[in-house]
């Protein structure tokens, strides 16, 4: 019982630290789309690469066209991607300390 307590505390640390990291990928590609960043730089062509497929279908849901320009798929990204954490790295310490 003992492992599987500290495999779920294990695996709850790795994924906040990616929830975390994808968080900071969407807040820099915000960024860069204000600074009208150069689309043939590496590094943007990375963070583009990592957060499309995070934003990509809350564009669907929401097309920047009918917001007058104004795209929300970060905000909402964000808030998705805050609300998943905090509920699953929850449950899964919570999971960890009744195995333990």
């Amino acid at each position: 019982m003992f492992v599987a307590g500290n495999l779920l505390s294990a695996l709850a640390s790795v994924l906040d630290v990616l929830f975390q990291s994808l968080e900071i990928v969407i807040v820099i590609r915000v960024i860069l789309s204000w600074a009208n960043a150069d689309s043939y730089n590496q590094f943007v062509k990375i963070i583009v690469a990592i957060s499309e497929p995070f934003l990509s279908p809350f564009r669907k849901l929401l097309p920047p066209w009918k917001m007058n320009g104004l795209d929300l798929s970060p905000l909402c990204a964000l808030l998705s991607l805050y609300f998943i954490r905090s509920f699953l790295i929850a449950t899964l310490y919570d999971l960890a300390n009744r195995l333990h």
